[in-house]
């Protein structure tokens, strides 16, 4: 059987990358951007980095801001209208999943009118037409959105998270420039860094995983658990490039074989408590790789052989799924993780419901492991 790989065409990578942004704009033909940002990075000065750049090269763009955390189907329909209105013959998407997820709804509604409704982008989509060309310059270093196949938009009537997979969608550019992600506070710093971490773990273990997707997530894991820690505690510029060089390689991988329940997990935190989605995974990583290892612990072994655990070749599966879920943990705590699902709003009675809404999640089919409606009971128990 085939083996299908999508990757973007182009990217840029380097402290004061975005400076390419004019060059590329221009060298393409294009005419007028639609800027896709939020109002925290508006407000923080984030955005503006950018105009700066458009400013000076004369190039005329129209700004839309109205993106929530967890973005919504309104955010998508408002903007999709907004674009219609500019008139703009490129989208540029500045900011983290929020924003560049949102853009890849636009940018696809604008090439597609006959999938208007956000709701029939929900799982592996079949449109027909490429979106709206769309440049990507992310200022986490956790999402990937700038170079995935996927997005994700919150169903705020139904309440759960849809995870639209479309190679439509992909931008034609990315641009990491690593002065754009120095902002990010502690919290958010530490929380995209978790998030890419599972990316490239549950990416790894999944059950479509090939030699391929193995060399971008066992390259991305190393390096998170390498610089994570400096990047978030001390700012190290340096370890903050490699966060945002990590976590793209890391989405070049998930981006082609899936992942697992973690996200299944974490998406229905995110559509019922709006749980930030990096601090939803980190708190549910350790309880889940648990519960993975009984069927994949040769595969933590491998992990825990590259990131300097040698002794690992000769623990038994047991030793070996304990040693790694301590080092998540570990790592969780270094960059001030310590909460739990309860922190965020998780009751009891709600398992129920949030196991109904994971069951039929699209990531879920990717886990290494069968899971039952018993079982994410019981994950979600477990991680109170």
């Amino acid at each position: 059987m085939a083996e299908r790989f999508v990757l973007n065409e182009t990217s840029y990578f380097g402290k004061g990358a975005r400076e390419e942004l004019a060059v590329e704009i221009k060298k393409r033909g294009f005419h007028k951007v639609f800027l896709v940002s939020d109002k925290s990075l508006v407000n923080a000065g984030v955005t503006a980095k950018i105009e700066e750049v458009l400013q000076k090269a004369n190039i005329p763009y129209s700004l839309y801001d109205e993106i929530k955390p967890n973005p919504t189907i309104q955010n998508v329909t408002d903007g999709v209208k907004a674009c219609k209105e500019s008139e703009a013959d490129v989208i540029v998407a500045v900011g983290g999943g929020s924003s560049i997820d949102t853009a890849k709804g636009v940018s696809i509604v604008m090439t597609n009118p006959d999938r208007a409704d956000i709701k029939s982008l929900n799982g592996n989509s079949d449109t027909v037409n490429r979106g709206m060309p769309l440049i990507a310059l992310p200022t986490t270093a956790g999402t990937a959105a700038e170079v995935t196949i996927n997005y994700v938009i919150t169903d705020e009537d139904a309440k759960i998270k849809m995870v639209c997979v479309d190679p439509n969608d992909i931008p034609i550019l990315s641009i990491i420039d690593s002065e754009l992600m120095a902002s990010m506070p502690k919290s958010l710093a530490a929380a995209t860094g978790m998030d890419a971490l599972t990316h490239a773990v549950e990416g790894y273990i999944t059950k479509a995983h090939n030699d391929m997707s193995d060399m971008f997530h066992m390259k991305a894991i190393q390096m998170i658990f390498e610089y994570l820690p400096a990047a978030v505690n001390d700012k190290d510029p340096v370890a903050i490039e490699k966060m945002g060089m990590a976590q793209y390689i890391a989405g070049m991988g998930f981006s082609n074989v899936g992942l697992g329940i973690v996200h299944s997990m974490a998406h229905q935190l995110g559509a019922v408590y709006d749980t930030p989605h990096g601090i939803a995974n980190a708190m549910l990583l350790p309880t889940v790789m648990r519960f993975n290892g009984a069927v994949c612990a040769d595969r933590f072994r491998d992990i825990l052989v590259n990131i300097g655990r040698p002794d690992a070749k000769d623990l038994n599966d047991q030793d070996v799924i304990n040693t790694f879920v301590w080092m998540i943990s570990e790592l969780s705590k270094k960059v001030g993780i310590t909460t739990t699902i309860k922190d965020y709003g998780a009751k009891e009675e709600d398992f129920e419901m949030l196991a109904e809404k994971a069951m039929i999640d699209p990531c879920k089919p990717g886990n290494p492991r069968e899971v039952s409606k018993e079982d994410f009971i019981n994950l979600y128990r477990t991680a109170m």
